[in-house]
């Protein structure tokens, strides 16, 4: 229950009953109390064992227990006090469910022993407004005619209310309504209902339906209530004739008009509904016998449409009368008039003729001239009989009137046929009728092709990449041109626009197919010598006037990697071994040698590294791998080899990588060399003769004589003892190969103008000196190595006025 009474609140009111209860009831064994239904459990009723006289002391002992004698149990003895409380809470309407008791009791028995006593309990449910009223259906449908009269009265369900007395039912609204109210009626067994009457007459196509709320209200405090919907659907009658939109409609028609076309359709409503609603259309009496067989009416939808060709001439006025009549029972009707109006209309197309044009044509025809003259005519009179033509805007062409409906079709725009090949030109008729008809003809103008394309490449400058060492007839590229014109206008032919490169033809050197435009190479190219050509090609078409145009053609050498490493130094003969003598005192990182090696190649290619391939003891020496330098790691004991064998390869940076070797003897000498201050670096001179065998002699005896000189220096050197000097004391700083001592008191003259000449020396500061002269044509090397003195001015002063002498003799021959 939506209910609930707490036990205090409720005390007072069960002792005032206990005290009625007792006062009536002295005479007999039943001990009455009264309390109101849903109280909470737990809650005290009554001081059982005090109400029956028993101490309170023994009720344990003498086992006092309560027995309901029918249903559950709602009650117990507390044991201790004596209390009568409620276990379970009581509902009166499920306890009493007969609406017709107006009390409801619960009947128990109290048992003790020792000795054994019963009595009688009665306890009275008294009710308390817990429930709503409500209705049986929270939608009550009703359907009432609008032909039912004012005052007709419809019963209404009534509501229920579980309790009893003033908490029952009492009363019942209704929502405000102009057409219904209620009236409250009492039944034999007091209860309440409700009859709907009708106030008013009701209209279905005013207010189809009624939506109202029913209220009851039950008289409790406070007071609670219940809704049901009252929907009343109002069913129809035939009370409303069909109505057309107009009564009377004037229609105008365009004579021709296709059968089947619709002229009007007709709309007739009416208000009613159903079958009272459903409306059928037909001719009156009154229409005419032609308008039946010109015009067809729909019956069910009121379309009028075309039955047989109209014709102005016949026939221009239509007068008819619709009836529409509804289906209902006592069916009503309603009419129109229609009056139909026949109009004239454009029913002839304009006509149009070409009566001459040529065709083709030259692209550079001139301006405004004629090519076609064309007429046009019409069979309507009035308006419909003028014609107007026009061709597209966007066309080269215009139209110009010549005398009545001729027009001559000229040139607006300079043509080219390379654009537009040729032109679908179509007339086109319209006169001015209403509505305008039209009519169109399409002629072909094709355009002959002049040659006004000069040749296009795709690319004005052609930077084409080769290969060195390339087969000769090798193709390169193909340059190839394009022309827009047709036939001969269009066939082109290549040609390499002729000019000498370092005194040859470039047709020596590339040649191209003049048919397609292929550039192939005729020699082999060598990067070394030729790195890029630059030259033009022409392509010329085969027009009468030809046209042409040129691309320039950029090729470009890439180098390979063809030449090896050449080992300038030290020098040595072709496949013989360098040997040098270095003292056996000599210092940790003394240079000993330096390896030089060039090569002709580009300089991705020419990057020379330095490796040992071969060394007789690898913890003795080191190289350099970028500047070929040999020094030592460490100093000699007497455990190393008197002779050292290094064999160095230079290896460049191609690909494949290309190498060079040179084996380097080395044989160390107890006796001091004796150590120069300074290497006197003296200018090189060179010639190159033209002639190459006059080139060879000169170099042979050069190397002649260098080999002469060093074999006498050095048995002078091996026949004297080394004198101790107070300018250049024996150092083990001081350095030099027994090969370049014998070189310094001689002069080398070398003929190649490509190998670089060099010398080391190591001075008591430590310092190297190596000549590299660039080489110039024309000219040779002269190399003059001057016996050091005992003061390095003077030595300075000698090589200065050797040199002098040297370049004045190397003059001096060159003159000769």
């Amino acid at each position: 229950m939506d209910s609930r009474i707490n036990g205090p609140s409720w005390r007072r009111y069960v002792s005032a009953f206990i005290l009625l209860s007792a006062a009536m009831n002295t005479a007999s064994a039943v001990t009455h109390y009264s309390i109101p239904e849903e109280m909470e459990e737990g809650s005290v009723v009554a001081n059982l064992a005090a109400d029956l006289g028993l101490d309170m002391k023994t009720l344990s002992k003498r086992k006092m227990r309560l027995d309901v004698i029918a249903g559950k149990k709602y009650l117990e003895v507390n044991k201790e006090t004596g209390e009568l409380y409620i276990v379970e809470n009581m509902d009166r309407e499920y306890l009493c469910s007969s609406k017709t008791a107006t009390t409801c009791f619960l009947k128990m028995e109290v048992i003790i022993e020792n000795p054994v006593r019963i009595f009688n309990i009665e306890l009275e449910i008294v009710d308390i407004n817990d429930n709503a009223p409500r209705f049986r259906r929270d939608i009550i449908n009703l359907d009432i005619s609008e032909s039912t009269p004012a005052g007709e009265r419809f019963s209404l369900s009534n509501a229920i209310d579980p309790d009893v007395g003033t908490n029952s039912v009492k009363t019942y609204h209704i929502s405000e309504s102009d057409h219904f109210d209620i009236e409250i009626q009492t039944g034999r067994d007091g209860s309440k209902f409700a009859d709907l009457i009708l106030k008013k007459a009701l209209n279905r196509e005013e207010h189809a339906v009624h939506n109202l709320i029913l209220t009851a209200v039950d008289g409790g405090v406070p007071a609670r209530s219940g809704t049901a919907n009252i929907i009343v659907r109002v069913l129809d009658t035939n009370d409303n004739a069909p109505q057309f939109d107009k009564d009377s409609y004037n229609i105008n028609i365009m004579e021709n008009s296709p059968i089947g076309s619709l002229v009007v359709k007709l709309n007739a409503t009416d208000l009613d509904e159903g079958i009272n609603s459903v409306i059928v259309y037909s001719y009156s009496l009154y229409t005419s016998e032609k308008t039946h067989e010109t015009f067809n009416l729909n019956p069910n939808n009121g379309e009028i449409t075309v039955k047989e060709m109209i014709n102005y001439e016949d026939f221009r006025i239509y007068d008819m009368e619709v009836i529409a009549t509804d289906k209902g029972t006592n069916s009503l009707s309603g009419q129109c008039k229609i009056t139909i109006l026949v109009t004239d209309m454009n029913d002839n197309h304009p006509e149009i003729s070409i009566k001459s044009y040529q065709s083709p044509i030259k692209e550079d025809i001139a301006v405004d001239t004629v090519i076609a003259v064309v007429s046009v005519s019409d069979k309507d009179s009035g308006e419909n009989g003028i014609v107007d033509i026009h061709i597209a805007d966007e066309l080269p062409f215009s139209l110009r009137e010549n005398s009545d409906n001729y027009y001559e079709l000229v040139v607006s725009e300079p043509l080219d046929r390379e654009k537009v090949p040729e032109y679908d030109i179509t007339f086109t008729v319209t006169d001015r009728g209403s509505p305008p008809l039209s009519d169109n003809e399409t002629m072909t103008l094709e355009l002959l092709d002049v040659n006004d394309n000069v040749p296009q490449f795709p690319q004005s400058f052609y930077t084409i990449p080769v290969m060195e060492n390339n087969a000769p007839g090798a193709l390169l590229s193909s340059l190839t041109a394009f022309d827009p014109d047709l036939h001969e206008n269009q066939y082109l032919v290549y040609f390499i626009i002729e000019k000498e490169i370092v005194n040859t033809s470039i047709s020596m050197l590339f040649s191209i197919n003049p048919e397609n435009g292929n550039l192939y190479a005729l020699k082999t190219f060598d990067y070394e010598i030729e790195k890029e050509f630059l030259f033009h090609i022409e392509a010329r078409d085969s027009g009468v006037l030809p046209l042409s145009s040129n691309v320039t053609v950029h090729i470009i050498i890439v180098d390979q990697n063809d030449n090896t490493p050449v080992i300038v130094s030290p020098w040595r003969m072709h496949g013989s071994v360098v040997e040098e003598k270095i003292p056996r005192s000599t210092d940790k990182g003394s240079l000993v040698s330096k390896v030089i090696a060039i090569d002709t190649d580009s300089v991705q290619n020419s990057r020379i590294t330095y490796q040992f391939l071969q060394v007789t003891d690898a913890t003795l020496f080191s190289l350099d791998q970028y500047n070929g330098d040999i020094r030592t790691m460490r100093m000699f004991s007497y455990r190393d080899p008197r002779h050292q064998r290094l064999v160095v390869i230079a290896k460049d940076n191609g690909e494949p990588a290309l190498s060079a070797t040179v084996t380097i003897k080395l044989s160390t000498v107890e006796t001091a060399v004796k150590a120069y201050s300074d290497m006197t670096e003296v200018p090189l001179e060179y010639d190159i003769f033209s002639d190459l065998n006059l080139y060879l002699v000169i170099g042979l005896g050069s190397v002649s004589f260098l080999l002469l000189i060093t074999i006498l220096v050095t048995c002078v050197l091996k026949c004297q003892k080394p004198m101790p000097s107070k300018a250049a004391p024996p150092s083990r700083n001081s350095v030099i190969s027994e090969r370049n001592s014998t070189i310094a008191d001689s002069t080398l003259v070398s003929n190649d103008a490509y190998w670089y000449s060099m010398f080391l020396a190591e001075t008591r500061k430590g310092k190297l000196v190596v000549r590299q002269p660039v080489p110039k044509a024309g000219s040779r090397y002269i190399v003059s190595s001057l016996p050091r003195s005992t003061g390095l001015t003077e030595t300075s002063e000698s090589a200065a006025s050797t040199l002098q002498g040297s370049t004045t003799t190397g003059s001096g021959s060159s003159s000769s």
